[in-house]
């Protein structure tokens, strides 16, 4: 067992401090704007903007430990905003920039925020529906004229307010941020973190993977998400690399060959996404066949991995969501060896790891240093981080369901851990669900198989009083299957997954969905994780039918 506890050296301001006095004229972010335009920020220009925001914040005369909201898409602005919400003594409440308007204004009664800053966000009428007026907003560079006009301005008030002097910073032991999850099952929970939880992911995380200040990192997830807040924001203040940030789904080509990243994190669907771009370019039958051709295989790898900007990866990381073991496969005879991890928003993504050359498929790695892991009675995964939350805002009740009286995390998750320590997810504890037959059905491993098929987008394993399970899927958006050949490779996948199944595992259909499940659908959450009570709303009632058709293959209408 290894001590859970250990040494803070200093907090995330301290270290901002340390970066603009040591490092002040090197470059800390790349931000492109419109019309092709790169800005590059040095730690002297981050330090000015942070406490020219700053001083603005503290002039509003706010209570100490305020809530301040942030909403935007990913921009160096949302981090210099984050810092600046910490300078002025307050606390931050990130917001996934696709919210829907409801959850929208629940996150900001809940936190009670007062301010709020908005930059660049897809739908603004329907978002702005759910900001209370009381919500005083402060619109980042990169908000268009629409989203800003109405609000204090950014450069507004870089030009009217003096630079915060001095070094203020924050007791560890103070909460720094309120992190709402995305709500796979109702209303999203007020995660709480201290200082405390932060400097210890800044300090540990770039242990783990020998982050240094020549490393170069793409960030394009939403920083609401805590992974890559993690990943990003404080990995980056506690170890210097240079961020480069997107500007749109459109340029993230361009972006990510800007970048050439020596760290990639990225959620399965990037990956996915990923490889999709790869095989439009060489067939899946045909790369096969070079990649086993010796000397042609390490030019074709380094062309492609050159292609998609990804030639200096140095780190490769998956996470927040399981990664299909043949997608794991296919990369690593792309020659990238994507490592996974496993963590929560409830421990800041700081749990479980997998490092370089100990990749085992199928696990997530081993519990990171400081981390106590065990499984409960039911199988369920616990753990002891010491970065584990403060607890649940405003929701004493849960908190001390959800935190033992031991300092365990009851992660709701189930899993295996072998001899050596390797973690492997078998599924959530909550998603098991058993059949009319009486038998009890783990949809993850099953989920897993199918998504073998690279023209599967998102996959659902559902069937609660049904006699089998059934599998709901969509496809992915550049799939180029037609339909009928689809239909038979969909027919033999289904074949080739009940043969390695018990009996009352196996599915008896795969429905197939023409269009994408959405955020706005209210099927997924913003990380893109299936809310599987939603889907089972949304479509049970149609099993009957789908039942009584002949065929083990069916194409849905809508």
């Amino acid at each position: 067992m290894t001590s859970v506890l250990p040494e803070i050296q200093r907090g995330p301001l301290q270290a901002f401090y340390a970066r603009e006095r040591e490092n002040a004229d090197d470059i800390g972010f790349v931000q492109p704007g419109p019309e092709d335009e790169v800005e590059s920020l040095t730690w002297r220009d981050v330090g000015q903007q942070a406490r020219r925001i700053a001083s603005y914040l503290q002039a509003q005369e706010l209570a100490p430990g305020s809530r301040v909201a942030l909403m935007s898409s990913n921009c160096c602005h949302w981090i210099i905003a984050d810092l600046a919400i910490w300078m002025a003594g307050h606390i931050s409440v990130p917001l996934y920039p696709i919210l829907a308007a409801d959850t929208v204004r629940k996150v900001l009664e809940h936190s009670e925020a007062e301010i709020m800053f908005v930059g660049k966000l897809q739908d603004w009428e329907t978002i702005r529906a759910g900001i209370p007026e009381q919500v005083s907003l402060i619109s980042l560079p990169l908000a268009s004229t629409e989203i800003a006009e109405g609000t204090t301005r950014w450069g507004d008030i870089l030009r009217e307010q003096l630079p915060m002097p001095g070094e203020p910073a924050q007791p560890l032991e103070a909460l720094a941020t309120i992190i709402y999850t995305s709500g796979t099952t109702g209303m999203p929970k007020g995660v709480m973190h201290s200082f405390a939880n932060l400097a210890t992911v800044g300090q540990l995380t770039g242990d783990l993977y020998d982050t240094r200040e020549q490393d170069r990192m793409l960030s394009y997830l939403p920083l609401a998400h805590v992974a890559e807040r993690a990943a990003v924001e404080i990995n980056q203040l506690y170890n210097g690399f240079r961020v480069y940030f997107t500007h749109s789904l459109d340029t993230f080509a361009d972006d990510l060959r800007r970048a050439r990243p020596t760290l990639f994190f990225a959620v399965p669907r990037i990956w996915s996404k990923l490889q999709q771009r790869v095989l439009e370019q060489v067939p899946e039958k045909k790369l096969e066949r070079l990649l086993r051709l010796p000397i042609v295989a390490g030019i074709v790898r380094r062309k492609l991995t050159g292609a998609l900007g990804m030639d200096k990866l140095r780190i490769a990381i998956s996470g927040a969501a399981p990664l299909s073991t043949s997608l794991m496969r296919w990369y690593s005879n792309l020659g990238i060896d994507i490592l996974e991890g496993y963590a929560m928003s409830e421990n800041f993504a700081y749990s479980h790891s997998t490092q370089s050359g100990q990749a085992r498929i199928g696990y997530v790695g081993n519990a990171n240093p400081h981390v106590i892991c065990k499984l409960s009675a039911e199988g369920e995964i616990l753990v002891k981080s010491p970065t584990n939350m403060l607890g649940y805002y405003k929701e004493p009740e849960l908190s001390a369901q959800t935190i033992d009286s031991e300092g365990y995390l009851h992660t709701g998750d189930k899993g295996e851990i072998s001899a050596d320590g390797h973690l492997k997810i078998t599924g959530r504890i909550k998603d098991i669900f058993k059949t009319s037959k009486g038998k009890y059905v783990a949809p993850a491993p099953i989920e897993d198989k199918l998504q073998r098929h690279t023209a599967l987008e998102l996959v659902c394993v559902t069937g609660a009083n049904l006699p089998q399970p059934i599998a709901l899927v969509t496809l992915a958006e550049d799939a180029s299957h037609d339909h009928a050949t689809l239909q038979r490779e969909l027919e033999s996948l289904l074949a080739e997954t009940n043969a390695s199944l018990d009996k009352h595992e196996n599915l008896s259909q795969i429905i197939v969905f023409p269009t994408p499940w959405t955020v706005e659908s209210n099927i997924v959450t913003p990380t893109l994780k299936i809310k599987r009570p939603e889907v089972d709303k949304a479509y049970m009632p149609r099993v009957p039918y789908w039942q009584s058709q002949p065929q083990r293959v069916i194409f849905a209408d809508h």
